[in-house]
């Protein structure tokens, strides 16, 4: 049995057609909707720039190009899976230079893990899994509600 918790995809946390023209803009946005709703750090802007600097998040799948950001635990005041289809792709670099190009992201998934080491490589392989399989791609891309988001992500968690 997975130890993901589903619990974590939450409607307040799906966000559709959010406008940013780079991956630090969206940092710089999504930092502050994350701060007033009460998840992150004032210490999360920074800490998630730098660590997108050193260890780039972007992964071209077959059926969708992602960006899956996180950061450091004690960045975080409670633990979340926030789930963003931004209005245009924001690029991002490759992973561990997986491609030699920078990845139009269609989809940005941001961890906000407290168990760092133990629950952030089960979600994301759960993650790879999912964006992987085209039907479950498919499913997430034809969401137009955040509860639909939510248990579609749910649905394929595991």
């Amino acid at each position: 049995m997975s130890s993901i918790d589903t619990s974590l995809y939450t409607p307040e946390l799906v966000f559709f057609d959010f406008e940013a023209n780079t991956y630090e803009d969206f940092f710089q946005k999504f930092s502050k909707i994350m701060m007033d709703k009460g998840y992150v750090k004032d210490s999360w802007l920074d800490a998630i720039t730098e660590r997108e600097r050193s260890f780039a998040t972007g992964l071209q799948f077959e059926s969708i190009p992602v960006a899956i950001p996180h950061v450091d635990p004690q960045h975080i005041i409670k633990p979340y899976i926030a789930i963003i289809k931004p209005k245009t792709s924001i690029s991002f670099e490759p992973m561990a230079g997986m491609v030699d190009h920078a990845i139009d992201t269609k989809l940005i998934v941001n961890l906000g893990l407290l168990k760092h080491a133990e629950g952030q490589v089960e979600v994301l392989q759960a993650m790879m899994g999912m964006f992987m399989n085209e039907d479950a791609v498919a499913d997430i891309l034809s969401q137009t509600t955040a509860e639909g988001m939510v248990d579609c992500f749910k649905r394929y968690a595991n």
